[in-house]
């Protein structure tokens, strides 16, 4: 769906000297399928979650959230990540403008300047390369995760739930 985001992360990687490679396969849905197809373990995967986190009753800030795909998100660590009071997933239109991606499509990387990016330690710990979604259901980067982190820049907070790895 978005070729634009595609090209804009081959072009922020190659700019930045990454180690990555680009895979097409069949599109896929889930964290499961994109890693059975991508030949990699369901913790490599970077997962990215477009949400709202509620500052005050007037006030609200959109956060891509990027943990392991094996784990699940903590919504009360993500708000208190930024000192907010309630987080929740952003609606479908919500990520859709502030990604140009579909879900189960968004990389673990924001183009949008009211996107704020926080990643889980846990994508900068547990592989030398991340995989993930590449703007297309039917593309994904493998990535050094150094690189990306170099690159990319996230805000490293903790955002799992403790305990909890997904079926």
């Amino acid at each position: 769906m978005s070729r634009v985001v595609f090209e804009k992360l081959i072009a922020l990687f190659d700019a930045g000297r990454a180690r990555y490679r680009v895979m097409a396969h069949a599109p896929v849905r889930t964290s499961e399928e994109a890693a059975a197809v991508r030949g990699t373990v369901l913790s490599q995967g970077a997962k990215a979650m477009t949400c709202r986190v509620k500052l005050s009753a007037a006030q609200r800030v959109y956060v891509l959230a990027v943990l392991p795909a094996d784990q699940q998100l903590d919504f009360v660590k993500l708000a208190a990540a930024i000192s907010g009071k309630k987080a929740s997933l952003a609606t479908p239109e919500e990520a859709q403008a502030l990604t140009d991606c579909e879900m189960g499509a968004v990389p673990p990387v924001s183009f949008h300047p009211e996107l704020l990016l926080i990643a889980d330690p846990g994508i900068a710990s547990q592989h030398s390369e991340i995989s993930f979604n590449a703007g297309l259901r039917e593309r994904s980067i493998i990535v050094a995760t150094e690189d990306y982190l170099r690159i990319v820049a996230p805000r490293l907070e903790t955002i799992v739930r403790d305990g909890t790895v997904s079926p």
